[in-house]
């Protein structure tokens, strides 16, 4: 029996549905709004509210916990890359260095009054492909934190 398990498993088995949810993870806390389907955002906003508590403790395990979950994996950069991020061109940098970055300089400072609710799901149209629902999923904006 399946009583008490909330996991959504989108269609997918347990390997590709980490990796899914580590992309879209990646993809909205770089973009802060990405569109989707209904059930792949309500099973990512699970994992996008509790990368924000996380970002609020901004500890070293919290860090390392956050990129467990963003599945970061950091290549070490070449002397080239090297010398072009000196430079200042932070294309040199794999984006998942800057969405960590991001996660805990900005958002996490962002919603440090908040106790919970940091996304929102908005529903678009049917996709016309397949009649899926589309929606769009996004972090709250500073402005609409003060209620």
């Amino acid at each position: 029996m399946r009583h008490r398990k909330h996991t959504f498993k989108v269609g997918r088995d347990s390997s590709h549905r980490r990796c899914l949810i580590a992309n879209l993870l990646k993809d909205l806390v770089l973009h802060e709004r990405i569109e989707t389907t209904v059930p792949k955002a309500k099973e990512l906003r699970r994992y996008a509210d509790r990368l924000i508590t996380l970002a609020k403790k901004h500890t070293l395990a919290s860090q390392r916990r956050a990129k467990a979950m963003m599945m970061i994996r950091f290549n070490p950069l070449t002397s080239k890359e090297k010398r072009k991020a000196k430079e200042g061109n932070t294309a040199a940098y794999n984006s998942d260095r800057l969405a960590l970055g991001k996660l805990f300089d900005q958002l996490g400072k962002r919603f440090l009054n908040r106790q919970g609710g940091y996304t929102r799901i908005i529903k678009k149209e049917l996709r016309i492909g397949d009649h899926a629902s589309k929606c769009i999923i996004e972090y709250l904006k500073p402005e609409e934190n003060k209620a």
